[in-house]
């Protein structure tokens, strides 16, 4: 879909050119409230004003849209009960110059307008006649836990393909995608911090849109926000007007709601590469520089051999304070990923390679609903894979994927082959946050898919080009899993003749709809030489007689090892848990205080051995864990672990004791974990604990994560540490 109209006549041309025929209806989300299906939207503007004492943002935005057919009675947008609109108005747009075709936009920006106490951003004057405005009626419906349906009545006279603009004012409070930070709950605690994170439904409460991803629009954006705090949106163009006090932002390629993100904060910059810098607050700054140096650039360069160029102009990364919610999230130009990842060097590269893949496959094409997250995930984590191949050898590629498939097979024993969210085309019912469907089927059932895809064609790099063919054909639009697989064999005719999908066991409708683990994985031995110590030490520790098997084993250095071989050693223990209290003595004196000495990966999957093993002799390295920890992925699986054994008096001391450093969101949380037995009334509070009360229900959180909405799941973090 183009991002522009460039069919203006040329000068001295005799006849206009032809109009080009409409564009089909997005796909029907029943995640969506909205009425996506009757209109066209071409581009959003927003007026923001960030006031984090209040907590609270002031919006005004513009939608530029067009009806694709007469006399729409009403425009229907997703929202939230955390949204209060003010104000609604329309306003059509100028006459089209000749030649123009339908719904090419030429507004004026909304002019000043009353508002209601307290005061709401406008948008700045731009050049042209503003056409007046008219009050429309609206109202808020309830729609689902996650959102609400904005009814917004339109004039009865509107005609198909007559552009037009609806101007909401409103504010938003307590919203799900908008996460205020006071500053000691940053690293550097000098000033407030708040950013935003849509996926998948959460940007219904950060704007009204049509939250949906078979919606894509450019957008542009004004922000005010208080001296002092560094804007960033993600966007392709950005530019701070001093004499304002405001910042300008400008997207040029259309993206879907959830991919608007925004972040303010004590935030600086570093150039890491030709069009890459990293963000970051001061004190982390010199770390992440360190850390990224040249590599983006290597990875992007790499991606682009293999998917086609870079669409996007720069690649930017944002650090965010531990309470960002998630690992990392793929936001166009402006990838915003977690501080505490820095420690664990392999994980990092793999989580921001991971968000490169994203800017072909994702964010160019874009998966049309929630139930098919895998077209989005699963390439993107095979395109990853290839990356990896390609700048870090096919060994280290095969591990992680390992190390991954790992953690698949470890969620299916759990939630049952039998499981609907084991299909790489789920159903989601209506009202069920399409939030809950991120997990490792997703990317690692998705992969599988894909890599099989690749081994039909014979050749990786043929593969690599049906893929860059793919992705030029559909960029900047939804796809559907029938669009990608159709491509494929019209890409591959000679595999169309020979019926691949129709193949016994191993059909494509199988793949997609199939419960349970992939049809078929991929061939590992290439990572031989680093998976084969893994299991080797891991077979001595299982091994009769335990005294041999520890002699053995000690000779064994792995400190040497790589953190994915480490993780993965640890993690097949873990599987295995509870061991008997010999085997975790004689692990702890051959292990404790070496793993106590790396990284937060390496750590927290030692911690859990000795939670789930009630090793009372470490219990003073889990504690010391918690009390410097103070993010969702590296606090919530110890606290679901030691809330399911002897230790849960042991959980609670630790949480009222640092409760005060956890976002709110987290801290409610860990509350509902707590709770867990304890009977009606007698959650844990703050209050316990000596700090303020918590008015911050983590329903409001985004659920991104599957041992997020499961207190006491036997699937914790650690099994889906995975990127968006």
């Amino acid at each position: 879909m183009a991002a522009q109209c460039c069919c203006r006549k040329a000068p001295g041309a005799e006849a206009a050119p032809a109009r080009p025929p409409p564009e089909p209806p997005p796909a029907l989300d029943v995640a969506s409230a909205s009425s996506a299906q009757l209109f066209r939207l071409r581009h959003l503007q927003l007026g923001l004003e960030l006031r984090p004492e209040a907590r609270e943002l002031a919006g005004c935005l513009v939608l530029e849209l067009c009806a694709r057919r007469p006399a729409p009675r009403a425009l229907v947008l997703d929202a939230h009960p955390a949204l209060r609109l003010h104000s609604a108005a329309f306003r059509r747009a100028p006459a089209a110059a000749a030649g123009e075709p339908p719904c090419a936009f030429a507004f004026a920006a909304p002019g000043p307008s009353p508002a209601p106490p307290p005061p709401l951003p406008a948008f700045p004057e731009a050049p042209g006649a503003e056409p007046a405005c008219c009050p429309l009626a609206f109202r808020v419906d309830p729609f689902t836990d996650y959102g609400s349906s904005l009814t917004v009545t339109l004039p009865p006279e509107l005609q198909a393909h007559q552009p037009f603009q609806v101007i909401l004012r409103y504010t938003s409070t307590d919203a799900p995608a908008i996460w205020w930070l006071d500053p000691e709950l940053t690293y550097g605690s000098a000033k407030p911090f708040v950013f935003t994170q849509g996926h998948s439904v959460c940007n219904r409460s950060f704007f009204p849109c049509f939250d949906t991803p078979a919606v894509k629009c450019t957008y542009s954006a004004v922000v005010k926000a208080p001296s002092g705090v560094q804007v960033l949106m993600s966007a392709t163009q950005s530019t701070y007007v001093e004499e304002e006090g405001v910042y300008r932002f400008h997207m040029e390629h259309p993206v879907p709601a959830y991919l608007v993100a925004l972040v303010a904060g004590d935030l600086q910059p570093a150039d890491i590469g030709p069009r890459s810098r990293v963000w970051a607050e001061p004190c982390l700054l010199p770390t992440a520089t360190s850390k990224l140096s040249g590599a983006v650039e290597q990875w992007l360069s790499a991606a682009e051999r293999l998917y086609g160029p870079y669409l996007w102009g720069r690649y930017d990364i944002v650090f965010l304070p531990p309470s960002f919610p998630i690992v990392a999230m793929e936001n166009p130009c402006l990838t915003f990923i977690i501080s505490s990842i820095l420690e664990s060097d392999e994980f990092l590269i793999i989580d921001v390679i991971h968000e490169v893949a994203h800017s072909w496959f994702g964010n160019a094409v874009t998966n049309a609903t929630w139930e098919e997250m895998w077209l989005s995930e699963g390439l993107a984590t095979y395109a990853q894979r290839r990356i990896t191949t390609e700048t870090y050898g096919a060994a280290f590629t095969c591990l992680e994927t390992a190390f991954r498939l790992d953690a698949l097979h470890r969620q299916m024993k759990v939630l049952g082959e039998d499981s609907p969210v084991s299909k790489l085309q789920v159903k989601l019912e209506p009202g069920v946050n399409p939030s809950h469907l991120m997990n490792l089927f997703t990317y690692e059932k998705g992969y599988c898919f894909v890599y099989y895809l690749s081994q039909l064609c014979g050749d990786p790099q043929r593969f690599d080009s049906f893929l860059r063919a793919y992705v030029e054909k559909y960029k900047f639009t939804s796809v559907v899993a029938q669009d990608l697989l159709d491509s494929f064999l019209a890409f591959f005719p000679e595999l169309k003749e020979q019926s691949v999908d129709c193949r016994a066991g191993l059909e494509f409708e199988r793949w997609l709809n199939a419960t349970g683990p992939p049809l078929a994985e991929p061939d590992l031995s290439q990572g031989s030489s680093l998976t084969r110590p893994v299991e080797a030490l891991f077979q001595l520790w299982t091994a009769e007689p335990l005294d041999q098997a520890a002699a053995s084993a000690s000779t064994i250095d792995i400190s040497k090892w790589r953190t994915f071989q480490t993780a993965l050693f640890l993690d097949r223990l873990l599987d295995g848990s509870p061991l008997p209290q010999e085997v975790v003595m004689s692990l702890s004196k051959c292990y404790s205080s070496l793993l106590d000495s790396m990284n937060a990966e390496i750590r927290i999957r030692w911690l859990q051995i000795v939670v789930r093993n009630d090793y009372y002799p470490d219990l003073h390295r889990v504690r010391r864990f918690l009390e410097s920890q103070m993010s969702r992925m590296y606090t919530i699986p110890l606290y679901e672990d030691l809330c399911t054994g002897a230790l849960k008096s042991f959980a609670l001391e630790v949480f009222y004791q640092t409760q005060g450093r956890l976002h709110p969101n987290l801290r409610r949380t860990i509350q509902q974990i707590l709770s867990q037995g304890l009977g009606p009334g007698t959650e844990p509070s703050v209050e316990q604990g000596g700090a303020g009360a918590d008015s911050e229900a983590d329903t409001d959180a985004p659920a991104l994560l599957l041992g997020d909405e499961a207190p006491g799941s036997a699937i914790s973090l650690r099994d889906v540490n995975v990127s968006a």
